[in-house]
């Protein structure tokens, strides 16, 4: 069983947990130790594991990321008002080949989501997305996947799999249930142009840096329609995370990736939450830790709604543009808005009625002015396909 395979939590951030107040985290998860081994899975909404496998890493590490000293900082965080249940159950170590590491995460995964259990996945290197990608095989035929990355890591034709090509496996890797790969953060002067043509032609989502830090509620839509996020932490500055090599100058901020990994906790979709490239410096552990613990703040307002005209919690709104009807709702619990893209297949969405793709209210308004929003176009042009 892959699970026999994860060593526990170290002894010195077992007692490190040991001083702390009551109030904190690690006083409030149940982790997997050489004495009591596995924690209990009932019950339990989220798992925290590090995976400590760097050998496809595109840029080699002088050395990897203390995964424990990440613990010690998310353990010293306060528990906010949660009704989450979390759970530590340790590392996936190297295995015999980075095949066998992939293996493991996958089947590891695959074992928490038939538990509904969200995994938070704290990584190495960014490659390790592909086997958590791979754990939905049986659990999912078509996944949406975002990554919050200053590149698209697509690779060249042919190279193998690493940090900076792992989307070019997804893509073409059997079975492709890949059904949309978004980007948030991307930065242009990383990423080739044929690359830039390669996500047009896919009908996948880019958002430059600009554009998220410009209106930082852009990601929340993006992030409600994922099952999969990927946060590669070279996306926030440098200086940010206490680095100055294979790091950039540009990047998010500390507030703006936390308010981002809230956005991915409340989606009410988002079943995998992982956080890699982390390299040792106290100011990155603490980035590490704060990031997660936005993200579980996140989940504890979680809201599942569906939009439905019959329903007194939604408005309908009917906009007749020169080429198409677009049919738009708005929630008044939460105030998010969706709109109806009625070419994807039923099997995509999993109902019997019009896929709903998640929008904000600027695109509303910009239908209203005749501007179909983009997002729209491309979700209407891969249900064709």
């Amino acid at each position: 069983m892959a699970f026999d395979f994860l060593v526990p939590v170290k002894d010195k951030v077992l007692a490190h947990s040991e001083l702390l107040p009551e109030q904190a985290l690690g006083k409030n998860i149940h982790m997997h130790t050489e004495k009591d081994g596995l924690p209990v899975f009932a019950h339990a909404d989220v798992a925290i594991f590090g995976v400590l496998e760097s050998r496809n890493a595109f840029e080699k590490k002088p050395e990897k990321l203390d995964v424990d000293e990440v613990r010690i900082q998310l353990y010293r965080l306060m528990m906010g008002n949660w009704n989450s249940n979390i759970i530590d159950i340790g590392d996936v170590e190297e295995g015999n080949t980075v095949e066998d590491t992939y293996f493991v995460v996958k089947e590891i995964v695959a074992g928490l989501l038939e538990e509904n259990i969200i995994p938070i996945v704290i990584g190495l290197t960014q490659d390790i997305t592909f086997a958590t990608y791979r754990a939905f095989d049986k659990i999912k035929n078509m996944v949406n996947l975002v990554s919050i990355d200053s590149r698209f890591d697509f690779g060249e034709e042919d190279e193998l799999i690493s940090s900076h090509s792992y989307m070019s496996r997804i893509i073409t890797d059997k079975p492709n249930n890949l059904f949309n790969f978004s980007n948030i953060g991307y930065q242009s002067y990383f990423n080739a142009q044929e690359e830039l043509d390669l996500m047009e032609r896919l009908f996948f989502d880019a958002y430059r840096l600009g554009e998220i830090t410009a209106n930082i509620e852009l990601a929340e839509p993006v992030l409600r329609s994922s099952d999969i996020v990927s946060l590669d932490l070279r996306a926030i500055r440098a200086c940010e995370m206490g680095m100055s090599k294979n790091f950039s100058p540009n990047g998010f901020t500390g507030r703006e990736i936390c308010a981002i990994a809230r956005y991915a906790g409340i989606s009410d979709k988002v079943s995998l939450f992982g956080i890699y490239e982390g390299e040792n410096s106290h100011q990155a552990f603490q980035m590490i830790a704060q990031i997660i613990w936005y993200f579980i703040e996140g989940l504890s307002f979680r809201i599942k709604e569906y939009p439905s005209s019959k329903s007194e919690d939604f408005t309908k709104f009917t906009v007749p543009t020169d080429t198409e009807e677009l049919i738009f709702y708005k929630s008044h619990v939460t105030e998010r808005w969706w709109v109806e893209v009625p070419t994807i297949l039923a099997e995509h969405t999993k109902t019997n009625s019009v896929a709903l793709l998640p929008c904000t209210e600027e695109d509303y308004l910009d239908a209203c002015n005749q501007n179909i929003p983009e997002r729209w176009f491309k979700a209407y042009r891969k249900g064709l396909n």
